[in-house]
């Protein structure tokens, strides 16, 4: 007994030992295992001819298919306008951006506030850099200072000016909300 216990404290003692206290944490997963590339503190620019569209930022970012996928964790996208001007901004648990196509998914807690304060949550989302556009199948909630709207799926601007609503909407605002008829 007295040589386990003895040998569990060597053990205990060396793993301790070999920790680099200001190394980076290892990342779990199997699927990260699997990644081209991994990246702390990732900042990318998504961008549509020319123009400056969103920048977004991760603590973490996985690339996969010869770096054209990029997997990213604890997300925070800043979006302009065409003149560079801040347009609203999104924050979210996960989010996917595909080299590719250029557009962006979000997942998890996704949030969008604009500029003036109107606050969109939803569970999923994408942005289209190209048609400077944001959608969701999802339900959602969009809520502005004195009234709140619901529903199940949309399309918006980043700054959530235009909301078109794909069905069940409900609540009150006084803004150019669509629902198309059924």
């Amino acid at each position: 007994m007295r040589h386990r216990a003895a040998l569990v404290g060597v053990v205990a003692l060396a793993l301790t030992a070999c920790q680099d206290p200001g190394a980076t944490p290892p990342v779990a997963g199997a699927v990260r295992d699997t990644a081209d590339q991994t990246m702390f503190g990732v900042r990318l620019m998504l961008a549509d001819r020319g123009i400056q569209r969103a920048q977004m930022e991760a603590d973490t970012a996985f690339t996969y298919e010869d770096n054209t996928r990029t997997e990213l964790q604890n997300v925070r996208t800043i979006f302009f306008t065409e003149t560079g001007l801040k347009n609203g901004t999104l924050t979210s648990r996960e989010g996917t951006y595909n080299v590719r196509s250029g557009n962006m998914e979000a997942r998890g807690n996704v949030v969008v506030i604009s500029e003036d304060g109107r606050r969109l949550e939803t569970a999923q989302l994408r942005y289209d850099p190209a048609r400077n556009e944001i959608s969701s199948d999802s339900a959602f909630v969009l809520t502005e200072p004195t009234q709140r709207i619901a529903g199940v799926g949309f399309t918006a601007d980043p700054n959530l000016n235009n909301v078109n609503i794909l069905a069940g909407a409900s609540g009150s605002t006084t803004r150019s909300i669509t629902q198309p008829d059924r």
